[in-house]
C-alpha cells in the first residue's frame, strides 16, 4: 500500500469568479465570422453548428454589457494608480472597489 498513488478527483468545475471582457471590435470581428459560418470558430466547440443560445451571445448585446463594465473599471483604476497591471487585474475581478492609494 505504500508504493501505491493516491490520485485526486478531478473537478471540471468552471471558475467563473473572473470577468472575461476585451475590447468590443475585437469581440465583433469574431463573432461576426461564427454568425456567418454558423460554426464555432474558436476553443474547444470548435467546428460544431451554433445553436440557438450560442447564436443570441454572438448577436453581442449581453457582451456588450460585461465589456463595456470593464473598460469601465479599468479606465476607473488607470485614473486612480496609473498602473496597467493592476487595473488589467481589477477590472478582472468581479464585486472588488478599488483599494485606498494609501494601500498601494
Amino acid at each position: 500500500m505504500a508504493g501505491k498513488k493516491q490520485t485526486q478527483p478531478q473537478t471540471t468545475a468552471k471558475d467563473y469568479s473572473e470577468r472575461r471582457w476585451m475590447t468590443p471590435n475585437k469581440r465583433a470581428n469574431g463573432y461576426a465570422e461564427e454568425r456567418k459560418n454558423k460554426v464555432h470558430m474558436f476553443g474547444e466547440k470548435q467546428g460544431e453548428v451554433l445553436d440557438d443560445y450560442n447564436k443570441g451571445l454572438r448577436s453581442g448585446y449581453l457582451l456588450c454589457q460585461s465589456d463595456h463594465a470593464g473598460q469601465y473599471r479599468y479606465k476607473k483604476a488607470m485614473e486612480a494608480f496609473n498602473d496597467k497591471d493592476y487595473a488589467r487585474q481589477f477590472s478582472r475581478e468581479k464585486g472588488t472597489k478599488l483599494k485606498d492609494k494609501d494601500a498601494a
